[in-house]
């Protein structure tokens, strides 16, 4: 009698906390593999060399920030518009362009979100530059769009 009295008001105190965290995490979860989506959706337009779907990901005002170290160990800063690497991605290139990330890490407070992800970029099958792509993202209407990338730029000690 004794443990089914605890039992229930084990059962009791939990309960509330269980119906608030599991569909919080469920919305975390499809959330997260929304936003990554949107962002496998740019490596695989830019793989097959499709600028379409490329734009399709992106806010309009979107912008692409590089940054690296010259020889001289300075940063250097490069901004662009994302419409100058769209049409980029549509012209005839002979190599496939293959950016492959890892270590995937999304951190998202509706309607925005942050997406952390070491790559390694390879021309063809050959490897060009790796780094870290911070890739800022909205939700608006149509789901989750790429606001803006930065990214960061080098030869050795890949992620």
């Amino acid at each position: 009698m004794r443990k089914s009295i605890c039992r229930h008001v084990l059962i009791s105190a939990l309960l509330p906390f269980l119906l608030i965290t599991i569909p919080n995490f469920a919305y975390s979860q499809s959330e997260d593999a929304l936003i990554r989506a949107a962002v496998d959706k740019l490596f695989n337009g830019m793989r097959s060399g499709d600028s379409s779907m490329v734009r399709s990901v992106f806010m309009p005002q979107a912008t692409l920030t590089s940054v690296s170290k010259n020889e001289k160990d300075s940063v250097v800063i490069h901004i662009s518009k994302a419409d100058a690497f769209v049409a980029a991605v549509g012209k005839p290139h002979t190599e496939k362009w293959d950016e492959r990330i890892s270590d995937v890490k999304i951190s998202a407070d509706d309607p925005m979100a942050i997406v952390w992800a070491p790559y390694k970029f390879f021309r063809g099958e050959t490897f060009s530059h790796c780094g870290v792509n911070v890739f800022t993202m909205v939700k608006g209407k149509s789901g989750w769009k790429i606001n803006a990338i930065t990214d960061t730029r080098r030869k050795t000690n890949c992620p």
